[in-house]
C-alpha cells in the first residue's frame, strides 16, 4: 500500500482523477502529461485530507464500452497492457493506487475482471466497476442504462478476496458506480469479504442540491459495510451550477470516503 499499511480505511481518505488516454469527454485523466495529472491529484487530495492521510488515485477505463458491437459483438474493447503499465508506474510516482475502470458492454463483469487478473495481483492495482454500461443480449450500451446486483457484485468481491489471499496482498479496493438506484438491484446481497475494500461512488449529475439528493437516496440502501464515495463532473456539474467545493463535500453525511473527478 503506498505510504505503508496494508489497510485502506479509517486512516486514509481516497481521492482521484478518472479517464482514457486522449479522451477529454472521458476525464481528466485521460488529459495530457501523467505526471502532470498526478501532481494535480496529489494537491486536490490534501484538500480532502480532513484529519485523514490522503491516497491519490488513477482510475483508469481499462474496458471501454462503445455504442457499436465490434468483431465479438460484446460492444466493448480493452485498452492494450502497456497502455495499464505507464499508468501503474505514474502511480506509483506519486504515491497512488491505480483502478482498473470496467465498463462491460454486454460483457460478463466478472470476465472482464479475470481478464485483468495479472494487473490484480499486484498490490497498489484495484478495480472500479460501472454497472450503467453493464447491458444484456438485445439491449445497446447508452441507448438504455445498464445495471448490476448485488449478488453479482458480491461474486466478484470473492474472486478478488481469492486473488488477495494467496498472494499475500494488502487489502484491495473495489469500487462500483451509481447514478440511480436503479443500477444496483438489491445491493443488500453484495456481503463482506476478507482483504477487500468495499466502496460505492454515487455519480448523480447535477446541482448541489441533486446530488445531495441522489447521495441522500443511493446511501440509504446501501449496507453498512460498503464505504461511501461521491463523484464530481469538472463539465457536466459546471453547467448546471458551480462545482462542489471540497467543504461542501466533506459536509456530506457521512463523509465520503472517495472523492473523484471526471
Amino acid at each position: 500500500m503506498p505510504g505503508g499499511g496494508t489497510t485502506v480505511f479509517p486512516d486514509r481518505r481516497l481521492v482521484g482523477f478518472s479517464g482514457y488516454p486522449g479522451a477529454p469527454a472521458l476525464g481528466r485523466l485521460g488529459v495530457g502529461n501523467l505526471d502532470e495529472r498526478g501532481a494535480d491529484i496529489t494537491a486536490l487530495a490534501g484538500e480532502y485530507a480532513a484529519g485523514r492521510r490522503p491516497l491519490p488515485v488513477f482510475e483508469l477505463i481499462a474496458t471501454v464500452v462503445h455504442s457499436r458491437p465490434g468483431a465479438d459483438g460484446l460492444y466493448r474493447t480493452r485498452i492494450d497492457e502497456g497502455v495499464v503499465r505507464r499508468h501503474l508506474e505514474a502511480a506509483r510516482r506519486h504515491g497512488a493506487i491505480l483502478l482498473l475502470n470496467i465498463q462491460p458492454g454486454r460483457a460478463a463483469f466478472l470476465d472482464e475482471v479475470k481478464h485483468w487478473e495479472p494487473w490484480l495481483r499486484e498490490p497498489d492495482v484495484g478495480l472500479a466497476l460501472d454497472p450503467e454500461w453493464a447491458v444484456t443480449a438485445g439491449q445497446v450500451p447508452g441507448k438504455v442504462f445498464g445495471r448490476t446486483t448485488g449478488a453479482e457484485l458480491d461474486a466478484i468481491a470473492a474472486y478478488v478476496a481469492g486473488i488477495v489471499a494467496p498472494n499475500r496482498l494488502p487489502e484491495k479496493v473495489m469500487v462500483y458506480h451509481q447514478l440511480s438506484r436503479s443500477i444496483v438491484r438489491e445491493p443488500s446481497g453484495l456481503q463482506p469479504h476478507p482483504g477487500v475494500t468495499l466502496v460505492v461512488s454515487v455519480d448523480g449529475i447535477g446541482s448541489r442540491a441533486q446530488k445531495a439528493a441522489t447521495w441522500r437516496s443511493i446511501v440509504a440502501e446501501t449496507p453498512d459495510h460498503v464505504h461511501k464515495g461521491f463523484k464530481l463532473f469538472y463539465d457536466e456539474d459546471a453547467q448546471i451550477g458551480p462545482l462542489m467545493t471540497p467543504a461542501e463535500v466533506l459536509a456530506l453525511t457521512p463523509q465520503p470516503e472517495y472523492v473523484l473527478y471526471e
